[in-house]
């Protein structure tokens, strides 16, 4: 079935909005010191060895469902992460390269990164991530453009769906990355009867890591406010059935609990997407 035209421009167009409010700079600097923790939260191939005291603040990302009460006081990390139209390809500049692990040699070559290089680190390390087969019920795609993941999400829904489109939103400006954040209002869950999560990887390009799971997840707003007064409407995903996720995830390990014992929820950076389906709104006619 073909996508409505109008729909299909301005979700585009909103996700352009929102993934430019402010500059990168350097791609090559980002590859080499950036970490995508994200990606973590549903993967089972991640270790993380130096927990206990010295956790890594960028892994401070997970509560369960009971935490999402006014009041609550969380430990959270928001990096302050987003795009620039340079590292935002459209889909037939990303399609004439190659995106695989057997490439590398040659992609590393045509970025000029050295082999052992941070940047190689991080292009080898997406690449296998990218490759890894999915868990049990769940379908995933990396897309190498905004046009690619808005095709795998339109997939995932089926063509009587439209894409409705959420993200992370600071609304106001600082540094800080990692602070105390309360819960200043009641959490408003989003209905939906399917997700798909996209979550960015470091790469030379943007890539989207996209995925979507059968099991229940639920997507809700949460607005807080952080030590410092940062505001944020902020994103996040409760995964309901764990139960097929690795026994040493990072998830577990922080908040104590086992495979299919608790929900695991995450917030989002405003770099990734929450996507969820509408139904197509009915032609009005005069």
């Amino acid at each position: 079935m073909g996508i409505n035209y109008g729909s299909w421009i301005l979700l585009f167009h909103t996700l352009v909005i929102l993934l430019l409010h402010c500059s990168h700079g350097d791609q090559a600097k980002v590859l080499a010191e950036r970490e995508n923790k994200s990606l973590e939260i549903q993967h089972n191939n991640h270790h993380h060895n130096h927990m206990g005291h010295n956790i890594d603040p960028s892994l401070m990302v997970f509560f369960t469902l009971k935490d999402l009460k006014v009041g609550k006081r969380m430990q959270i990390y928001f990096p302050k992460r987003e795009l620039s139209l340079s590292t935002l390809w459209p889909k037939e500049k990303a399609e004439s390269l190659p995106f695989s692990s057997n490439k590398l040699s040659y992609l590393l070559k045509f970025f000029s990164f050295s082999q052992g290089s941070p940047q190689a680190i991080a292009m080898k390390n997406t690449l296998k991530e990218c490759e890894t087969k999915p868990i049990k019920g769940e379908v995933k795609f990396c897309a190498t453009s905004l046009e690619s993941m808005l095709e795998f999400t339109k997939n995932v829904f089926g063509s009587k769906y439209e894409i409705q489109s959420y993200a992370t939103l600071h609304k106001t400006k600082s540094n800080v990355t990692f602070q105390n954040y309360t819960i200043v209002e009641t959490p408003m869950e989003i209905l939906a009867p399917k997700v798909v999560a996209c979550h960015t990887l470091s790469y030379p390009y943007v890539v989207f890591y996209c995925h979507s799971q059968e099991s229940e997840n639920r997507v809700y707003r949460i607005s807080l406010v952080g030590e410092n007064g940062d505001k944020v409407e902020a994103m996040a995903v409760c995964h309901m059935d764990t139960s097929q996720w690795a026994h040493n995830h990072v998830s577990f390990q922080l908040l104590g609990v086992t495979p299919g014992s608790s929900s695991v929820c995450h917030f989002f950076p405003a770099d990734n997407f929450v996507f969820i389906p509408k139904f197509k709104s009915k032609p009005s006619y005069t």
